[in-house]
């Protein structure tokens, strides 16, 4: 890890085919398997670390394509291509015993930036 990571929010919508399930030999326990998978493989990941993660299904109901996200992963990351590397993972992650790829069900949108702090070229008065 470098000195001064990215901080980075990982925002993941649940989409409707997840909703549409069963269909075509995959069950909504399926894409739960894959999805700790996929969250397993983020945190096992070199250059992560992995600070929390919040769901909200309790009170978002239904498919989310954008804000507010379903749920959140929050993490310090060394690098873009690390951040890459974990977004790939919703491309890459098999759901269940065909073709099926976690993307198919849910998204993910990586929020980057820096821990809160005072910036160094900010004085603080006394």
């Amino acid at each position: 890890m470098t000195a001064q990571p990215l901080r980075v929010l990982f925002c993941i919508g649940i989409n409707q085919n997840f909703f549409d399930l069963p269909s075509g030999g995959i069950a909504p326990g399926d894409v739960w398997k894959a999805f700790v998978s996929m969250m397993d493989g983020i945190k096992e990941m070199p250059g992560v670390d992995f600070i929390g993660d919040m769901d909200d299904d309790s009170h978002l109901v239904g498919p989310s394509d954008g804000w507010p996200w379903t749920c959140y992963i929050l993490a310090d990351v060394d690098s873009q291509d690390t951040v890459k590397a974990a977004c790939n993972l919703f491309r890459t992650t098999p759901v269940g015993d065909g073709d099926a790829k976690l993307w198919r069900f849910a998204k993910v949108e990586a929020r980057m930036g820096r821990a809160l702090t005072v910036r160094d070229d900010v004085t603080l008065p006394e």
